[in-house]
């Protein structure tokens, strides 16, 4: 069975946190670590920017998803790092 058909048979994900779940998993490297940023999830899924970030925390709040902020060298905020599951 492919983590696609994990996704898709799970009732508690909607359609926006399936989506953006795939996303992160499709981008994910061989430690299921990414860092895009939420403009480029959007893009990808074809949602706006509040729903994906609506995405993102029930992904948080299901245990899906680790999100860790991360920063650059100035002290500005960069892309967050995800962790998938």
């Amino acid at each position: 069975m492919t983590y696609y058909d994990d996704i898709y048979d799970n009732r508690d994900l909607n359609g926006r946190e399936k989506a953006v779940y795939r996303f992160l998993k499709d981008h994910a490297n061989k430690d299921g670590t990414c860092w895009p940023g939420i403009n480029t999830i959007a893009a990808g899924v074809s949602l706006s920017r509040s729903t994906v970030k609506r995405a993102l925390d029930g992904l948080v709040k299901l245990g899906l998803v680790e999100k860790t902020h991360r920063w650059r060298e100035n002290g500005s905020l960069s892309s967050n790092l995800y962790r998938v599951k």
